[in-house]
């Protein structure tokens, strides 16, 4: 009989209220990549405009349509859902939130940081696998002055593009989590001897 085994947990994030968690940053500061992590940690709806825009061949008008068609449908189950989406400027993001208010959600902004030089090399590196096409300096440039950046009056929490995904998950759960939360998380690891009926469920 084996003393360990190698379990995987079923993923879950149950909160008091939906939430829309609106993903916030610069090009290339790693959004997409926790936005993705996430999304599959907690099987949690995950809309994207860049998927998106690649199935409606970059027609900006079509992209913002559809993915405001598809925020809209998925708040209908009242699950919490990721979105990646018109999200620069503070206009848009008073849409979005205003949008999650309305079907009795709660907006909270992840607002993704890594230093410039960092985002301009992934930005460059991720849309060429992404488009096929090089960007320029200029594109980075143009992007990044259409960003501003979230105030006091927005809900928002600051994770680093840089850090490992558990550790940007671990900060985005702390504030999630509350009084009225419950939150479990998924991990692999050795299961050790233990009383029927319990277990241990680590965030790593």
């Amino acid at each position: 009989m084996h003393k360990f085994a190698i379990l995987s947990y079923m993923k879950s994030l149950s909160l008091s209220k939906p939430h829309m968690l609106i993903m916030v940053g610069v090009p290339g500061s790693g959004k997409t990549f926790f936005a993705e992590k996430f999304a599959e940690t907690f099987r949690a709806p995950y809309v994207s405009s860049e998927k998106i825009a690649a199935i409606a061949n970059g027609d900006s008008k079509s992209t913002e349509a559809l993915s405001q068609y598809q925020i809209e449908e998925l708040m209908k189950t009242q699950q919490s859902i990721i979105v990646e989406s018109a999200s620069d400027t503070r206009a848009e993001r008073s849409e979005l939130t205003r949008k999650a208010r309305s079907n009795g959600y709660e907006a909270l902004l992840v607002w993704v940081q890594t230093d410039p030089v960092t985002a301009k090399s992934r930005f460059i590196k991720d849309s060429k696998a992404i488009s096929g096409n090089k960007p320029s300096t200029d594109d980075f440039s143009r992007l990044t002055k259409r960003f501003t950046a979230p105030n006091s009056s927005e809900k928002y929490i600051v994770v680093s593009g840089k850090h490992t995904y558990a550790s940007q998950a671990k900060v985005v759960l702390k504030k999630l989590s509350g009084p009225r939360a419950e939150i479990s998380a998924h991990t692999i690891a050795p299961v050790r001897m233990q009383e029927p009926g319990r277990r241990n469920i680590t965030i790593r």
